[in-house]
């Protein structure tokens, strides 16, 4: 249990009112309707301000006003229901913190070993030992007692003794509903029992509490699986680490780590908590955190994450935050917050059990009760072919009545998506995305349309050198040289990309050009031995004179020159410099106010993903795929044709954006926005879906958008949409599924078909362990590599 005071600002008589937040574990709280009995219990008590329970992680967080209540009364609304508190105090403090990561999670159950599995064991002995006296070893069935002159035999003794053993806990679960006004699977299973043995048939009433103890037990077991999911994201996160005080390295929890200080990772260690590396290099594994499959190399100055993995090197790292607020533990709780916030299915299966479990339940009585009236003399009916025969024995259609009360119960169709929902936002977030809510991740699924900002989505974002083209005797070397030399001095992010290329190529001796000068919109020049030397856009040496007609056709942008001299200088070949215009590069030339060095091509590159992430959204049924950028016509044009969109939309202001979108919404249907999560907020907002990329490390992005993709890797795109939609189509199966056992069942029992173990069995046990393991395939769903390998196929 955890516990934070937050101050409410709520006026209280002349000042601030005081309220807690405390977190409780409550593992056996595993379905919707155990939710529904603790909230009752809690809305009872004078003092609690909210609570958010959380059955898919077994947790309750409760806000409630310390002046009027204390948290052992809290404690005692929630085991009022019927569910213990594990890990709870008494003691509250101010002072107390949320521990590790700030997030909580029911902890791995012995679902076999349990109390509740041993009464079921016994419970299934008994029944054994009872058919067995029952059907086969007769002549040693005796009587051995009676009751109000009822005859017990050896058999009924058994059954008896397996009702008490697995029944009372059925039945004292039956109790807190009834007492919590809940009409759930615990009240009805409850009241069977009672009915079943309070007239006699013993072996309906021991068979019913057996298998449905068992039923709890394979559906604990199931929920314990999908809580394994998160589970393993938790674990990610290191709980001690190595850091650097008073010149020696001394080992302590995570979370006592502070800002600032320098924690020492070796190689195979995890990082423990977000930093800045400070020393050492070494390629580190973000797969926990980003999805991506290869390592990053890590020098001084990068970014790392707590729970990422040392491969080789040694590395000192800067605590940038502590172990609550790392990209890790922000991850983690907003997976947990996404599962708490209803999707619309859920709220139709509410909405619709709310009427079915009653209606069903009046049906049952129904059925109990009117047939023996009614029906005097046995009636043989017809029904396609098959004779039925109903009889007005009362005891005949009061078990038909209990087994339609074992089939009001709506748990299978209830958790169908839940554990869906759970499912694909878990498997998403170790992959590296993040689904903000189950709504979300519904709505992905169903968009037509998806909108693509280019730079830094579609292309990486950095400038780099794509192509060095030398003229006359000049070398590649020599051109590299000259013009590293006078970017030197810039700080133009063309300069860094001139600079990187150079030190790729391995060129050296830069000369270190003096007089630097910065010719705005046009380039830059510097004297270097002595001479003058120019590196800037074509116009730039047009301007000393220099003739590029035959070289270059159209101007920077992709503009068509309204003149050209009818001659060039001939250093260029004939329309090289407009081709490398024509793909959306920035050209620029170098040289000396009397000769041309070369050209270097510029651009921002295309993610290598871009091109396939596009084929495969069409491939899996998006409609349309447009580009939307502030970038010129001819760049934007050149990327559109390179990564295959379907349209593209050039020079777009932020406001223009959400105007293509809401055209695209109307043209299309529903529409999801990629882009980087800040500039393009607005039309990330008006979108149904609003995805930002590179979300890891940025607090805006993580805050703002409806899904993160938590590296740059827009190939996720594909995946995200791939799992959204076949979640949709588990949810959809699995309610459906759920309903049309259900109504099967029901329509069998007036035949005489179905029978209390059958309706248990499946009806309540198949259905539920059907819909959750249909829902635990969406973990087998991994992002595409780039050779065409899912991840799993590849080891990751």
């Amino acid at each position: 249990m955890t516990e934070n005071p937050n101050i409410a600002g709520q006026a209280s008589g002349g000042g601030q009112r005081q309220e807690l937040t405390a977190r409780f574990t409550v593992p056996e709280m595993d379905c919707p309707s155990c939710a529904q009995k603790v909230d009752k219990s809690l809305q009872r008590v004078d003092g609690v301000v909210d609570a958010t329970l959380q059955p898919t992680t077994g947790t309750a967080t409760v806000t409630y006003d310390p002046d009027r209540i204390s948290e052992s009364d809290v404690v005692q609304a929630i085991e009022g229901a019927g569910y213990e508190v594990v890990g709870g105090s008494d003691a509250e403090s101010d002072e107390r913190e949320e521990s590790g990561n700030g997030v909580d999670i029911a902890p791995p159950s012995e679902v076999w070993t349990s109390p509740r599995a041993k009464k079921t064991w016994l419970g299934a002995a008994f029944v054994t030992l009872g058919l067995l006296f029952e059907f086969l070893l007769t002549g040693q069935n005796v009587t051995v007692a009676s009751v109000l002159e009822y005859p017990l035999h050896i058999a009924d003794v058994l059954f008896l003794g397996a009702v008490a053993a697995s029944g009372i806990p059925v039945v004292r679960s039956g109790y807190y509903s009834a007492k919590n006004r809940s009409l759930d699977i615990d009240l009805l299973m409850g009241t069977a029992i009672i009915a079943a043995t309070g007239i006699g048939y013993f072996v309906e009433a021991a068979t019913l509490a057996v298998l449905f103890s068992i039923a709890e037990l394979l559906e604990d077991y199931a929920m314990d699986r999908a809580r394994d999911s998160l589970r393993e994201l938790m674990e990610l996160s290191p709980d001690e680490a190595t850091v650097r005080r008073d010149g020696e390295e001394v080992t302590v929890p995570a979370e006592e780590v502070d800002v600032g200080e320098t924690v020492v990772v070796r190689p195979g260690d995890k990082i423990p908590l977000d930093g800045t590396v400070i020393d050492g290099e070494s390629a580190v594994d973000q797969s926990p955190i980003t999805g991506e499959s290869v390592p990053v190399d890590k020098a001084t100055g990068d970014e790392v994450y707590a729970g990422a993995i040392n491969e080789e090197g040694y590395l000192e790292v800067e605590v940038t935050s502590t172990a609550g607020d790392s990209t890790l533990s922000r991850i983690i709780e907003m997976v947990q917050g996404a599962q708490a916030k209803k999707t619309e299915s859920e709220q139709f299966v509410d909405r619709f059990s709310g009427y079915y479990t009653p209606l069903v339940v009046a049906l049952a009585i129904l059925t109990a009760a009117i047939p023996p009236l009614v029906i005097a003399d046995p009636v043989s009916v017809d029904l396609a072919g098959y004779g039925f025969t109903f009889a007005g024995s009362w005891q005949t259609w009061f078990i038909r009545g209990l087994t339609l009360l074992v089939i009001a119960c709506p748990c299978a169709f209830v958790i169908s998506t839940p554990v869906s929902v759970v499912s694909g936002i878990t498997s998403a977030a170790k992959n590296g995305v993040l689904i903000k809510g189950g709504n979300y991740l519904e709505a992905m699924g169903e968009v037509d349309a998806v909108a693509v900002d280019k730079t830094g989505t579609l292309t990486k974002g950095e400038l780099a050198v794509t192509d060095v083209v030398p003229v006359g005797d000049t070398t590649e070397d020599d051109l590299l040289r000259r013009a590293a030399g006078l970017e030197r001095r810039s700080e133009h992010p063309i300069a860094t990309a001139i600079l990187a290329r150079a030190e790729e190529a391995g060129v050296g001796n830069l000369p270190d050009p003096t007089g630097f000068e910065s010719l705005t919109g046009r380039g830059i020049r510097g004297e270097i031995d002595g001479e003058t030397y120019y590196a800037g856009k074509p116009a730039l040496f047009e301007e000393l004179g220099f003739d590029l007609a035959r070289a270059r056709r159209e101007t920077d942008g992709g503009v068509m020159a309204e003149e050209a001299a009818e001659v060039d200088d001939g250093a260029f070949a004939e329309d090289a410099l407009s081709a490398l215009e024509q793909e959306g590069k920035t050209v620029v030339i170098v040289g000396t106010e009397s000769k041309l060095l070369g050209a270097i091509a510029i651009a921002d590159e295309v993610r290598p993903a871009s091109k396939r992430a596009v084929e495969r959204l069409h491939e899996l049924g998006v409609k349309r795929v447009v580009m939307l950028t502030g970038d010129n016509e001819g760049t934007a044009r050149a990327i559109a044709e390179q990564v295959g969109v379907d349209e593209y939309r050039a020079e777009l202001l932020p406001d223009e954006k959400v105007d293509a979108v809401e055209e695209l919404q109307a043209g299309y249907g529903e529409v999801a926005m990629v882009g980087d999560g800040i500039n393009d907020a607005p039309a990330l907002a008006t979108a149904e879906v609003g995805i930002a990329m590179g979300a890891a490390g940025t607090d805006t992005a993580l805050e703002t958008a409806d899904i993160a993709l938590m590296g740059d890797d827009v190939g996720k795109l594909p995946y995200l949409y791939d799992l959204s939609r076949t979640a949709n189509g588990v949810i959809r199966q699995n309610i459906w599924a759920s309903l049309g056992v259900k109504l099967l069942l029901a329509l069998g029992v007036p035949l005489g078909l179905v029978s209390v173990a059958l309706a248990v069995v499946v009806g309540d046990m198949g259905m539920s362990l059907g819909v959750t393991g249909n829902a635990m395939r969406l973990s087998r769903i991994a992002p595409e590599r780039m050779d065409g390998k899912t991840g799993q196929e590849m080891g990751v």
